[in-house]
């Protein structure tokens, strides 16, 4: 039976790493955020761009590793937030204590869950920004839409892709994703 969580107007990382293992908690500017259990769309998605990713990272032999939740992410050095994004690539392995990851990975790919829209599309969006990811992706299984912003060196772009569309990975020179074919391969 999983212990009480003490009401706080402001959680800590102390908080957050005093909680029991069962309790899926995202922390931002001292509020936790509890995380839905993943749907079966959701998994498959998630699974199908893992397996993508991981063999283009080592068919290449690249530097980056790849991540996926739960994972802890401490986006700021002089901040106790902590996320849990569903996949991520960290190309600064010195950001890994193995333990967390300490600081902002260089591409996140979060999949909606209808539960969490305005999560990833508003509260990440901006938490993202401002830690310095590279790279975000939006993966909406209820529209069948990919948002994937960019921001580097200044720089801000988003567009916005079907399911049935190739993408280009903009932190990688020379990949891309074949959603059509990565959804041939789940059963809705």
């Amino acid at each position: 039976m999983p212990l009480p969580i003490e009401v706080k107007n402001y959680y800590t990382l102390d908080d957050y790493y005093s909680l029991p293992d069962d309790i899926r908690v995202e922390l931002i500017d001292g509020v936790f955020y509890n995380m839905a259990s993943p749907s079966q769309i959701h998994q498959e998605i998630s699974g199908e761009l893992f397996s993508d990713i991981h063999e283009y990272i080592k068919n290449n032999r690249g530097k980056c590793k790849l991540f996926h939740t739960p994972f802890d992410v401490k986006l700021f050095a002089n901040k106790d937030d902590i996320v849990q994004p569903d996949l991520f690539v960290i190309c600064d392995r010195d950001k890994l204590d193995g333990k967390r990851c300490n600081g902002a990975p260089d591409w996140i790919i979060e999949i909606v869950s209808p539960s969490n829209a305005t999560h990833d599309y508003v509260l990440k969006l901006s938490l993202y920004e401002k830690a310095g990811v590279r790279e975000y992706w939006i993966v909406n299984p209820e529209d069948k839409m990919i948002t994937v912003y960019f921001f580097d060196d200044g720089m801000h772009s988003i567009n916005t892709y079907s399911f049935d569309e190739k993408i280009k990975v903009s932190i990688y020179d020379n990949y891309e994703i074949d959603f059509k074919d990565i959804m041939s391969r789940i059963s809705e």
